[in-house]
């Protein structure tokens, strides 16, 4: 007690000058409207700048959620249009609740993706319980991604395209044209397309999508640009180079193609022969 008495007898001059000081700014903002309306807007500068800067961490903080609610939306949308085809598409009203969709998607997330060995994998936290069953494709919002290889209760080990056993049914967007997209093992970014006919018409910055053409991807999905492209040896098809739309090596919100109609279509190609 003694020392804060001793500081404040030490300091008294310097402690007055601050009292005096500030009485006098008090007096000056009450009898100056200009005075106090400039104190109140540096206030409300301040306060503003520190609720503007939290409001920007719980933002931050709430991407998580949101980004959350935008894939629930995009899946839902995905499943609404999924029976759109060039064949349903015309200028008369079409009822689609009357429509069977041909596929469902199943959002999920990657909890681990290889992309630096010759066989790569990646595994997406959604199994059995949330529908996901063997030889479903998975895609990103820019493209495939690979195909379902096997599945547990929660989780599914993926076949990715960067794997050289994958072999994906893919063409060009401008024709009918197709060929087997794989990989060479070597980029991570670039697949190579196989067997497409020499009688193709090819431009680098070509559109490579699926054709449709399996129970596993729809037609349309997007897989990348034609990078480049020369004549095989027997100079009847063209090996083409693929940039990808995907960055393998940056995955995570994933869809999974369900098909609906795949138990029909395979039991018309392997058809059981009654004994």
């Amino acid at each position: 007690m003694q020392q804060i008495i001793n500081f404040l007898i030490r300091n008294k001059n310097f402690l007055l000058f601050l009292l005096l000081l500030f009485i006098s700014l008090i007096l000056t903002l009450q009898s100056h409207s200009y005075h106090k309306s400039k104190f109140i807007s540096s206030t409300n500068f301040l306060t503003g700048g520190v609720y503007g800067w939290r409001y920007s961490i719980s933002n931050y903080f709430g991407l998580k959620n949101e980004n959350e609610r935008l894939l629930r939306e995009n899946e839902d949308l995905r499943n609404q249009i999924s029976w759109l085809t060039a064949d349903t598409i015309t200028t008369t009203f079409i009822d689609t609740t009357s429509f069977k969709k041909p596929f469902t998607f199943i959002k999920g997330n990657v909890f681990k993706n290889d992309y630096s060995k010759i066989d790569n994998y990646i595994l997406i936290n959604k199994g059995k319980k949330d529908g996901i069953e063997p030889d479903m494709g998975v895609i990103t919002d820019k493209g495939i991604i690979g195909i379902v290889e096997n599945t547990s209760n929660n989780y599914s080990r993926v076949i990715s395209i960067l794997n050289s056993n994958s072999k994906i049914n893919a063409g060009l967007k401008k024709s009918n044209q197709y060929g087997s997209l794989v990989w060479n093992g070597k980029d991570p970014n670039i697949v190579q397309l196989e067997t497409i006919p020499r009688q193709a018409i090819l431009q680098k910055g070509d559109t490579i999508i699926t054709n449709g053409r399996s129970t596993i991807f729809p037609r349309g999905i997007g897989i990348g640009t034609i990078l480049n492209y020369e004549l095989d040896q027997n100079q009847s098809y063209f090996l083409i180079d693929v940039q990808l739309f995907n960055d393998m090596t940056d995955i995570g919100f994933v869809y999974a193609i369900k098909s609906n109609d795949a138990p029909e279509i395979e039991s018309l190609e392997n058809p059981k022969i009654d004994e």
